[in-house]
């Protein structure tokens, strides 16, 4: 089964992705935790130059930054992850890329579809957690946390103005309508141990099908 957690910065993909790997873990489920950009080695370089490049990325020459970082990730990693039988949980992927670089900078979608198709070989998840969260809510989770960690820098992403997140998150939420099938939304404005335990009761309901 092939997972993918979507969402703006800030609501919380990375904490409940550290808690359901961890009940993974206890149970003795093989797994792949991977994201992206930077689930290959490949992806490792690229993630530097597309997050946090000191010059201006034109919006194509990002789109296509991704999309070589989700070839050589789904060869690389996912594929054989699923070929060896493992629970694959990724921390974003194409969606990513239809609300970043296409509800929010604008990119024709039917062709961002069309691209993501050849890199990942047609690959879909099986399902997607939408976390969704206010934007004011997200950005403050951000800068709360770069302060209490003292990360170097935000990412070139996080220096978007208020109306870029709040396209991608409308992005998001066409996406999960157009795709009910396999999206999953989830009210990421509740306390995270209720977010972790809503998510699990979904994940073991979906893995014991």
């Amino acid at each position: 089964m092939f997972i993918t957690f979507e969402g703006i910065d800030g609501a919380g993909k990375t904490t409940i992705l550290d808690g359901l790997c961890q009940q993974l873990t206890d149970k003795n489920v093989p797994f792949c935790r991977t994201r992206e950009p930077g689930g290959s080695s490949l992806g490792l370089a690229l993630r530097e130059k597309i997050l946090y490049a000191a010059e201006k990325l034109d919006s194509r020459s990002e789109l296509f930054l991704f999309l070589a970082d989700r070839a050589q990730h789904v060869a690389e990693v996912i594929l054989p992850a699923l070929k060896s039988k493992m629970l694959v949980l990724c921390d974003r992927y194409f969606d990513s890329t239809l609300a970043y670089q296409g509800y929010a900078q604008g990119l024709d979608l039917e062709e961002l579809r069309f691209l993501n198709a050849i890199a990942t070989q047609n690959l879909l998840p099986d399902l997607t957690f939408l976390f969704d969260l206010d934007v004011k809510i997200s950005l403050k989770r951000v800068h709360g946390r770069q302060s209490n960690t003292g990360e170097i820098a935000y990412d070139r992403f996080d220096h978007e103005t208020m109306l870029f997140h709040e396209r991608v998150r409308a992005g998001y939420l066409e996406e999960a309508k157009l795709n009910q099938n396999r999206y999953v939304k989830i009210d990421a404005s509740q306390p995270l141990e209720d977010v972790l335990a809503n998510c699990s009761q979904i994940l073991w309901e979906r893995l014991a099908q």
